[in-house]
């Protein structure tokens, strides 16, 4: 089987492309959403983290995410903290997840492939990529949060140009170019090939 990483800024869009791959019948691992349920199940990792960011860091069994947000998207420090104690929990969850799946291909969703070291272990990675403007009007709509908050955590990812030469392939999530298009070209690809 072959394993496909979908990445891309934050406000980029690999929400809405992996979305679309899924309406193809091909399973999508969200490592976002997977880190989240995570941090809120493992009583290790909790305990990592109140011991790391303080008691505050919950509220009750939910994680207090506004006062992780202020803490680790304004202090580079704190969010290699944060990601050394939940990426290894996360990778793992996605390797158990992609040695399941049955299909041609499986997709792992995570903004963060290169940074956190795993690009290596997939076979294709597709870039979504959109113009800083537009991701951060579309951070600050989904997140309700102010233009400088989304600054601050699209300066503790790599440079977007930078991220996306080391795809194999970019979408381009713009509002101009369709995307059905872009994601039925490149499933034909991974499917009928079986390589990039």
């Amino acid at each position: 089987m072959i394993k496909v990483g979908l990445t891309g800024g934050i406000g980029s869009g690999k929400s809405t492309i992996a979305q679309v791959f899924e309406t193809l019948g091909i399973p999508v691992f969200d490592a976002d959403k997977a880190a989240k349920k995570i941090m809120e199940e493992d009583e290790e990792l909790k305990s990592s983290i109140k011991k790391a960011f303080g008691e505050a860091a919950y509220l009750g069994d939910k994680l207090n995410r506004k006062y992780m947000a202020d803490i680790v998207f304004k202090d580079k420090y704190q969010l290699e903290l944060l990601n050394s104690l939940t990426h290894p929990a996360t990778i793992k969850a996605a390797e158990v997840w992609m040695t399941a799946q049955t299909s041609t291909y499986c997709i792992k969703e995570a903004a963060l492939l290169f940074e956190a070291g795993t690009a290596g272990n997939l076979d294709i990675i597709i870039g979504v990529q959109a113009p800083n403007a537009l991701r951060i009007k579309r951070v600050m709509q989904r997140d309700n949060i102010t233009r400088q908050e989304v600054l601050n955590r699209m300066e503790k990812q790599i440079e977007q140009d930078i991220k996306m030469r080391l795809c194999d392939h970019v979408i381009i999530n713009d509002e101009q170019h369709l995307l059905i298009p872009q994601v039925l070209e490149l499933h034909k690809i991974i499917v009928i090939s079986g390589k990039a």
